[in-house]
């Protein structure tokens, strides 16, 4: 579609040069033309989708539908933000166009937002530097004792072993930490973030941030939602995924695996393979092939950091095998902690439905304990963390109580469960998908 001529010609007249209806806004969702609503006003975002700091895609996920609780829950500084705003708007609402598009829970929404301003004035949105200091400084002496072990016990296989196993709790508490810094939630400034995640992520972990950024925002924006939700392009090539989406697969007569198996080689393809097998070659495409030359920087510390520390304790074939030992009992810890709170709930297309349905309807908890918080990150309260992004994650706890509260008076379903059976539940709907996806393979 091409763009308007008179609407590019209202851009540069100014603010309420022109009305517009939902029906309207929801045409412009392509890839010619995209335009969102924040606040009853109208943004076309066809050509600043491209120079989005947060990615052209996560902005594009809300092209033809009202974004302004996800605006509000992505960006801290608003003032910062309404620059790049200002030149985008073409209009807003006609004044008899409702607020709320029809597919959305008005009261629900209203209710949200007024628990959004309650918990900005009690401070929860506000960190505690300590605890986050903390968490570094025991991924930092974890890694020196990982390599103290060999230093001092010598390379045989106990030593080795322990040293790996101490090297996956690094990597796996350095991933919950570098989530932190890049969701915004450890400073008040964005550059001390971005910075602090540049180093967790890249020097700690080896991996890029603008891969992360680019992934999980989406992820975000839209959870558990086909084609908008990257955690869940695994569907439909290795895995049938949910019921809608499972049965859809099998009408339609397509089968790139045997699903009905899914829950039996999730068990090979899916813990032990993410990271060794796929992330690890897949980061260094990414960065070169975007030129990320400041990620690719901040891989490479950590690539000769490595290498220096234990290529001369273990000679460089012990060293890749300690590598690849690390990795694949990372991966393991990994899918299995941010799978357990996504795979087994709805997932489907995208239905515009409101903020807190969206999330919550992907979305479960994990019963809180010393250890679930410290195994997950606090990716046990998944459901507060989804709703309030920026919340830095000693403060879900507090806030937990006042969402149930809230999903109780909506009739809104708040899941929470003991940490193994939320590891059951990724098989559980892994086998009942797969199940789903046979029955109408065969028989519709």
């Amino acid at each position: 579609m091409a763009a308007d001529p008179e609407v590019a010609g209202t851009r540069a007249q100014g603010r309420g040069a022109r009305l517009f209806t939902w029906e309207e806004v929801a045409r412009r969702s392509g890839r010619e033309e995209r335009w969102l609503v924040i606040e009853r006003k109208v943004y076309d975002i066809s050509d600043f989708a491209r120079r989005h700091p947060g990615g052209s895609r996560v902005i594009s996920h809300y092209a033809g539908q009202d974004a302004t609780d996800p605006f509000v829950a992505f960006h801290s500084d608003k003032a910062l933000v309404g620059k790049y705003m200002s030149s985008l708007l073409i209009g807003q609402l006609s004044p008899e166009q409702p607020s709320f598009e029809p597919t959305k829970n008005e009261a629900l929404t209203r209710e949200f937002r007024e628990l959004q301003a309650a918990v900005e004035r009690m401070g929860l949105m506000r960190s505690n530097h300590l605890f986050f200091l903390l968490c570094l400084l025991h991924i930092l002496l974890l890694d020196v004792a990982a390599w103290l072990t060999l230093r001092v016990f010598g390379t045989s296989l106990a030593p080795f072993l322990l040293c790996a196993v101490l090297l996956s709790v690094v990597q796996a508490q350095a991933g919950w930490l570098q989530h932190d810094f890049g969701h915004l939630s450890v400073f008040s400034t964005s550059a001390l973030n971005h910075l602090l995640h540049h180093f967790v992520i890249g020097h700690l972990k080896g991996a890029p941030a603008s891969w992360w950024n680019h992934m999980h925002f989406q992820h975000h924006a839209k959870p558990n939602c086909f084609r908008k939700d990257p955690d869940i392009n695994m569907h439909p090539f290795f895995f049938a995924l949910g019921k809608v989406l499972s049965v859809e697969l099998g009408k339609q007569k397509k089968k790139y695996m045997p699903y009905n198996h899914q829950h039996k080689y999730f068990f090979l393809i899916g813990p032990p393979a993410l990271l060794p097998l796929y992330f690890q070659w897949y980061i260094f495409y990414f960065v070169i092939q975007r030129k990320k030359w400041v990620d690719l920087f901040w891989m490479l510390t950590f690539y000769a950091r490595l290498s220096l520390t234990y290529v001369p304790l273990l000679g460089l074939g012990g060293f890749l095998g300690l590598f690849f030992i690390v990795r694949f009992l990372e991966s393991n810890w990994f899918v299995w902690v941010t799978q357990m709170n996504h795979i087994p709930m709805h997932i489907d297309h995208d239905r515009n439905v409101d903020w807190v349905s969206t999330q919550l309807q992907a979305t479960c908890n994990v019963e809180q304990s010393f250890f679930n918080d410290w195994f997950s990150g606090h990716l046990n309260f998944q459901i507060e963390h989804h709703l309030f992004p920026r919340m830095p994650r000693h403060n879900y706890h507090k806030v937990a109580p006042l969402v149930q509260s809230l999903c109780a008076r909506h009739g809104v379903e708040y899941q929470s469960k003991p940490l193994l059976a939320a590891f059951a539940d990724i098989v559980h709907s892994l086998k009942e998908s797969g199940q789903l996806w046979l029955d109408a393979y065969l028989h519709q």
